[in-house]
């Protein structure tokens, strides 16, 4: 369960670098940033989580809007799958994906 935990904390951590990204290299040119060839990269490596944050959020939310909500989601879900990851390993220090927390506990300790 940790190491499954660990594995989508990564993936929200990916999400939300290259949304970020996507909107750095957009800055540099509002007007074009359509034709932009990194900014289309970005583009596909996000287009699968603005999806999905179209298909929870309500049509009130503007098309234009959905990248920063994408954006706000993933940043909570990368801290909630954090804390939730931390739990699971103060149960359990021997479970895989713990090694991390299990150091960092040692090293309090001493």
């Amino acid at each position: 369960m940790a190491l499954l935990l660990l594995v989508l904390q990564t993936l929200m951590l990916i999400a939300g670098l290259s949304l970020f990204a996507q909107f750095i290299v957009g800055i540099f040119n509002w007007g074009g940033r359509q034709n932009n060839f990194v900014y289309q990269l970005f583009g596909i490596l996000t287009k699968p989580v603005v999806r999905l944050v179209r298909v929870v959020t309500p049509r009130v939310v503007l098309d234009g809007h959905l990248p920063a909500v994408a954006f706000l989601l993933v940043f909570i879900g990368y801290f909630a799958f954090g804390l939730w990851h931390r739990d699971v390993c103060q149960d359990d220090v021997t479970a895989a994906g713990c090694e991390r927390w299990a150091e960092a506990w040692q090293g309090a300790v001493r």
